[in-house]
């Protein structure tokens, strides 16, 4: 949902048309609209006296990185960029962010550059953000804003509006201050009497916490669709290979370049917003689901996270996780700390899980000599694994590395079936990998690879017909070790 327009509807404007503004959504940001994007860079010390709990914005990322990233948002929805630059401040101001003559300089080339919005790449508050507008005769979005604005174009599925109207209405609620500014509160003298504004006030934002509290119940059952989806897929069983990364980091080029399908991806941030599911054959011939998901990128509101969590659980639900960086990129380890601080949000330690593979993408832009390199050091079974989504270098590997975790994920198990066990043994050929089979006199002699999901079916169904000093252990129980060399189950 987009944010809604300031235009002027009168002192008048009835609940009727709140509400339907809220169901349309009033279109506050237009493609072509002459745009300015100032970066602040605040000096450290400044932002640690005005906001002792949090760290500076920005934090461990190059300036020139921030404005280009800023850029790139702004580019996302197709504004006309006439001007861009940083803007310098060792003190925060609580009524403008900026100071009063950095302020004036920007209202003058607003004025002289014709220009009908300012991107702030930085959080501001309602008031803040009413204060700029007024200031500057322009409309004024910040960081947060925009986000909104990308993914509320970016968003095609259902689920995917759901979501981003969810996000933003949580975010516009706090900003009626400056959204309706006709229903301003006004106070008496006593200090405590409401204005005429008040009442209206306050049943706009009832409007918006209802609409809120029924896009929550339809996410729930998104949530529980999930959850059925992925019921339904352990049954099968594929593993799911899922996706995170940072925007533009290549993510859904590489899932082209793996799956060989056409899923849109474009140097352009948030080129991917709903998530896209691909079966993919592994080099041995094992079939497992790609999900591709939703970039991170650095200050990413909790409520757009948390709103994203439908969609965001795919990540925490899958076998393998594929970390993927622009190796490339000047602050790419800055991008891989936001990625680890989104995914902690959903509670999943990338530095303590053992299923996530970091992957180097984009080594093509790197000098020759430090792409062989890199290539030589993903021999390594444990590191990260260079690859070019583009030229495809890597992707081999990449693929053997995915199929050598799986692999450990399961285990195998020595059985004789008799020679009768005609459906016994189509169950294994259909549920488990069969690394071999020896048809002899005695009965059909097997050493199969059992998935986790399926320990407990194969333990109750064959577990007369494991070989000597064998057992199948539930999920989590230690077995008795085989004479055969045999892992057991």
């Amino acid at each position: 949902m987009k944010p809604q327009s300031q235009k002027d509807t009168g002192p008048h404007r009835d609940r009727s048309d709140m509400d339907a503004n809220l169901e349309a959504g009033e279109t506050e940001v237009t493609r072509g609209t002459r745009s300015l994007v100032v970066v602040p860079v605040i000096n450290a010390g400044a932002y640690s006296s005005a906001r002792s709990n949090d760290r500076p914005f920005g934090a461990g990322r190059s300036d020139s990185a921030r404005l280009e990233e800023a850029v790139g948002l702004a580019a996302a929805i197709e504004l006309d960029i006439v001007s861009s630059g940083l803007v310098k401040l060792n003190t925060i101001k609580p009524a403008t962010l900026l100071g009063s003559g950095k302020v004036e300089e920007i209202r003058l080339q607003v004025e002289v550059e014709d220009i009908g919005l300012v991107v702030v790449d930085h959080p501001l508050s309602p008031i803040q953000q009413r204060n700029l507008e007024r200031a500057w005769k322009a409309k004024v979005i910040d960081r947060t804003g925009l986000i909104l604005e990308i993914f509320g174009e970016r968003a095609q599925t259902k689920e995917g509006r759901l979501q981003v109207e969810l996000a933003h209405l949580t975010w516009q609620k706090s900003r009626l201050v400056r959204s309706w500014t006709h229903l301003e509160r006004q106070r008496g003298g006593l200090g405590f009497i409401g204005g005429p504004g008040e009442t209206q006030i306050e049943a706009d934002r009832r409007i918006i916490q209802e609409r809120i509290a029924r896009l929550q119940k339809e996410l729930e059952q998104v949530q529980r669709t999930r959850a059925l989806h992925r019921k339904q897929r352990k049954k099968v069983p594929h593993p799911v290979v899922a996706f995170v990364g940072y925007t533009n980091a290549g993510k859904s080029t590489l899932f082209n370049r793996m799956t060989q399908s056409e899923v849109f991806a474009k140097d352009l941030l948030f080129a991917t917003l709903d998530p896209t599911l691909r079966r993919l054959k592994l080099p041995h011939g094992k079939e497992v689901i790609l999900s591709d998901t939703v970039g991170f990128i650095s200050e990413l509101p909790h409520n757009l996270v948390a709103a994203f969590r439908a969609t965001l659980e795919e990540v925490i639900e899958a076998d393998i996780v594929l970390h993927v960086r622009d190796i490339a990129h000047e602050d790419t380890r800055a991008q891989a700390a936001d990625v680890n601080e989104t995914l902690e949000l959903l509670g999943l330690r990338i530095s303590e899980a053992d299923h996530v593979i970091e992957v180097w993408n984009k080594i093509d832009l790197l000098d020759e000599a430090y792409r062989e390199k890199l290539l030589e050091e993903s021999n390594d079974t444990e590191g990260p694994l260079a690859v070019s989504a583009i030229t495809g270098e890597g992707v081999d590997m990449l693929l053997e590395r995915i199929e050598a975790r799986l692999t450990e994920k399961l285990d195998s198990v020595a059985l004789t079936l008799p020679l009768s066990a005609g459906a016994e043994l189509a169950w294994l050929y259909q549920h488990c990998e069969v690394l071999e089979r020896d048809d002899h006199e005695e009965g059909i002699h097997m050493v199969v690879r059992v998935p986790e999901a399926h320990r407990g079916p194969v333990r109750e169904r064959f577990g007369t017909y494991f070989d000597d000093n064998q057992t199948l252990a539930g999920p989590g129980q230690p077995g008795e070790d085989s004479s055969k060399g045999f892992s057991p189950l």
